[in-house]
């Protein structure tokens, strides 16, 4: 099964793909998409077309499965947390238009799956992958994210998968949100 993870952000959006034979996990490509190169910092509807876009072109070239995006938490600055929530929406809607199923995964469970802990700094998370998948050199931070979500999808995708085949899986809806964070 092929895996691309994605780390959705305005500025940069991390992909990985991953190759999954049983247990064992393959490097197949990683990068990020940057929208500080095409478009103006203002022109948001510009941005959102490079992600959009570059998505698209990340699933063209390479023919993932299934995907796996990061869920954005709530921060204490509001508009920051539309302008990410954005920004997702596209990767979102860019992964569905190619009619992938999409899993989605909170940082806390990524860093879970691959360091150990959900508290991990980006550096582990980093070492973690470009040990798990052999890597000669350590990958950026947005890419070793989006590999990680990726395989936290091949860990984890599996055993979702069936229990939901027992009972539907359903995001809860009550207390969610809690003095600006969600949990």
């Amino acid at each position: 099964m092929r895996i691309l993870g994605i780390d959705p952000g305005l500025q940069t959006t991390g992909f990985g793909v991953i190759d999954v034979h049983g247990h064992r996990l393959q490097y197949v490509a990683s990068g990020t998409i940057k929208t500080t190169k095409g478009a103006s910092l203002g022109d948001l509807p510009a941005r959102i077309k490079i992600l959009y876009d570059g998505l698209r072109e990340v699933h063209q070239r390479y023919q993932p499965e299934t995907a796996s995006l990061e869920i954005t938490f709530v921060n204490v600055n509001p508009q920051a947390t539309l302008l990410l929530g954005q920004a997702r929406g596209a990767c979102l809607t860019a992964l569905v238009s190619c009619d992938l199923p999409v899993a989605e995964y909170t940082a806390l469970q990524m860093k879970k799956a691959v360091v150990g802990h959900g508290r991990a700094a980006k550096s582990q998370v980093q070492e973690m992958v470009m040990r798990l998948l052999q890597l000669p050199g350590l990958p950026g931070t947005d890419a070793a994210d989006a590999l990680g979500l990726a395989i936290t999808h091949a860990h984890a995708g599996a055993a979702m998968a069936r229990i939901a085949e027992v009972a539907p899986l359903q995001r809860k809806t009550s207390a969610m949100y809690r003095k600006g964070r969600s949990y």
